[in-house]
């Protein structure tokens, strides 16, 4: 199972040849390939696929790029079985030792194979040149493309080839270069030697590459590890298996076995599961340089939300000005329409309040008519209207006189006349007014009455 850390991941090569960049899709059951392509160099590298950007930062990928074996130095490393860190701790302890070059002036990393407990831990020690580093980094970085991981991919060749007993494996024109070979002594189930064998140019080449394999025999058997006649084995593609067979037989005079080697898919998946699964060891990348690669990205992402942020609030104020512009457009234009419809206004409201006198005159000659009607026509038997005021157009008070026994006629006259309808509605507010009153007159058998009604009006 593997860690879903990253949820991609990609292995960028470059050759002679031009580049090849892989995209693998990170699963919980391993890796899936997304995409792979072919460009003619790292500058055709599409920027968008290889600069990281906030995507990254919901779906972290891991960016991983091929090293060209050609100025690279591998010894294979015999140690006691112990923890990773335990590892990397003797093997620094040896490095002045092993190294071809100052360890000041190199770049190094290791990679583990699996073993039994029963045999030492076998460990392949990769040393480069801190220079060659820096300018292979530096033309990765012209491309865009910072890696996180800086990988040897030809060692995963060695682990994707099975070893069927003692001998020698020759993987040729491994990662686009035909004229280099990686040659692996396997003896006793254990890596004894690694080295890179170069197809020579002069017209004894046969005897140049015997002598260079034969070097390592010898070394073999001072060493010990060489107790028997090897077998030849060479692993490259047809095209390439044409080119180093007939060479490999005429120099060594035994016969070669030749294996198909695996995909270059194959081994940049290999790559990607290595490193995903490497659990914080080192690879190729100086610290400084992986440092210098995170400070940018962060950098760039500040950079890229300013940015945007920027663009955001300009974007916002245009669009605020621009409204504004359109309402001050529109309010001047209802100003002068307001100016224009003024003098019409002032004219049609003085003309409704003259109308509305004219229609408050007419309905009070009107109501005057209806209520004296209505009086004449109620006015019970025997009473007597002594004053009859029609006041301030809407208050109508009724004064007079009646007998006694004629008292509770009259109070019939005062609520009928309070209730009476013209034309369908009430003339009279019931609400309003004052009550029926009455007074005894003296030395005599009469009463003096009176009561008040007020007009129900319609804008009441």
């Amino acid at each position: 199972m593997m860690k879903k850390r990253f949820h991609t991941c990609q292995v960028l090569a470059t050759g002679p040849e031009g580049c090849r960049l892989w995209r693998f899709d990170v699963r919980t059951n391993g890796l899936s390939l997304d995409r792979a392509e072919q460009f003619a160099d790292t500058r055709a590298l599409p920027r968008q696929q290889v600069r990281k950007d906030w995507r990254c930062l919901g779906r972290p990928r891991l960016d991983i790029a091929w090293l060209n074996p050609d100025r690279v130095f591998l010894r294979v490393v015999q140690l006691p079985t112990a923890e990773p860190a335990e590892l990397q701790a003797m093997l620094e302890l040896q490095l002045e030792r092993l190294s071809p070059l100052p360890v000041a002036q190199i770049v190094w990393s290791y990679h583990a194979l699996p073993h039994t407990p029963q045999n030492p831990q076998t460990v392949i020690l990769v040393i480069v040149a801190r220079d060659t580093v820096e300018t292979h980094l530096g033309q990765l970085e012209s491309a865009g493309f910072s890696p996180d991981r800086l990988e040897l991919g030809i060692l995963d060749q060695l682990a994707a080839v099975p070893i069927t007993g003692n001998g020698v494996w020759i993987h040729a024109g491994g990662l686009g270069r035909p004229d280099w070979a990686l040659v692996a002594w396997w003896y006793g189930g254990t890596l004894r030697n690694l080295g890179f064998l170069q197809k020579p140019l002069r017209d004894d080449r046969a005897r140049v590459v015997r002598n260079q394999l034969l070097q390592v025999a010898w070394a073999g058997e001072l060493e010990g590890w060489l107790n028997e006649p090897p077998e030849w084995h060479l692993v490259a593609d047809t095209a390439i298996a044409a080119e180093w067979e007939p060479l490999l037989l005429e120099a060594l005079q035994s016969p070669i076995l030749v294996h198909a080697p695996p995909s270059a898919d194959e081994l940049a998946s290999r790559t990607a599961q290595r490193a995903l699964q490497s659990n914080g060891l080192p690879s190729l990348l100086p610290p400084e340089h992986a440092s210098r690669y995170r400070q940018r990205y962060v950098d760039r992402l500040w950079m890229t939300g300013l940015g945007a942020s920027l663009v955001a609030y300009l974007l916002i104020v245009i669009i605020y000005f621009s409204a504004l512009g359109i309402l001050q457009f529109q309010l001047s234009r209802l100003e002068a329409r307001i100016a224009e419809l003024t003098p019409q206004y002032t004219q049609a409201s003085q003309l409704k309040a003259r109308l509305q006198v004219l229609q408050d005159r007419q309905d009070l000659r009107f109501a005057a008519l209806d209520c004296y009607k209505l009086v004449a026509e109620l006015l019970p038997e025997g009473a007597t209207i002594q004053s009859f005021d029609f006041a301030d157009g809407r208050r109508l008070t009724l004064n007079g006189t009646c007998p006694e026994d004629r008292v509770m006629a009259v109070i019939e006259f005062s609520s009928a006349l309070r209730k009476a309808q013209v034309r369908g509605r009430p003339l009279f507010d019931a609400q309003k007014g004052e009550p029926f009153t009455q007074r005894r007159m003296p030395n005599a058998n009469m009463v003096s009455w009176n009561f008040t009604l007020e007009l129900s009006r319609p804008e009441d």
